[in-house]
């Protein structure tokens, strides 16, 4: 689909989107951080350390999804390299949503994936959600794991740190975040009785068929 063009617009849905990260439990403080593909080759993200409720449409660090941070009153988010990195490797994607969500996290501490508890991980595009190694937050080496584990994914556990998404738009990054820290929750509620039943690749491969229509459209 067509990538977003800049507007005041789609950088308030962007800081609403923030917002509404945190309202959920989803994210805490400044911890998260948004990007949205713009005009095709560059992106908006949301700027380094500003609290959410103090976000305005101007903050917005508009960058080349390819390329050095031109100079600018804000510094964009520290994890851009991740978010420029993802946005160059899935063209169809169009918006990246990096948060700590708690239950999430906690299994990214674990150092270990999200295996098929449930179906719905099949909204990340196979029978797991995998576990990005451990780097150094805002580095190369970290944009080059999340890219590479989220090769055929859409979304990843990042050790020792938080969990990332994509999206067809900015909605359905959204919808992603909140399913994979529901689906977190679930794992680890899961296993207070016991182990959970890892539903079968077979099962999954019958779920990730149905689900082609499935979650908020690309379309709106």
């Amino acid at each position: 689909m067509p990538s977003a063009t800049d507007t005041v617009e789609v950088r308030q849905a962007i800081i609403e989107a923030c917002r509404w990260m945190n309202q959920r439990g989803i994210n805490q403080g400044t911890s998260g951080n948004i990007s949205q593909r713009i005009d095709g080759d560059e992106m908006l993200i949301t700027p380094s350390g500003v609290p959410y409720d103090r976000l305005t449409a101007d903050m917005m660090v508009r960058m080349p999804i390819d390329g050095p941070i031109p100079p600018q009153t804000f510094k964009p988010s520290t994890e851009w390299r991740f978010h420029q990195a993802l946005l160059r490797a899935k063209p169809s994607m169009q918006a990246v949503v990096h948060a700590h969500p708690p239950h999430a996290s906690a299994i990214a501490i674990q150092r270990r994936p999200i295996l098929a508890c449930h179906y719905m991980i099949a909204a990340f595009g196979g029978d797991t959600v995998p576990l990005a190694p451990y780097h150094l937050f805002g580095g190369s080496e970290l944009a080059d794991a999340v890219v590479d584990t989220m090769a055929e994914r859409h979304g990843c556990l990042m050790a020792n740190h938080g969990a990332v998404v994509v999206g067809e738009t900015l909605e359905r990054a959204l919808w992603r975040l909140e399913e994979l820290e529901v689906l977190a929750r679930m794992d680890i509620m899961s296993r207070i009785g016991g182990e959970p039943h890892i539903l079968s690749a077979e099962e999954i491969d019958a779920v990730l068929v149905e689900f082609a229509g499935y979650g908020p459209k690309a379309s709106q």
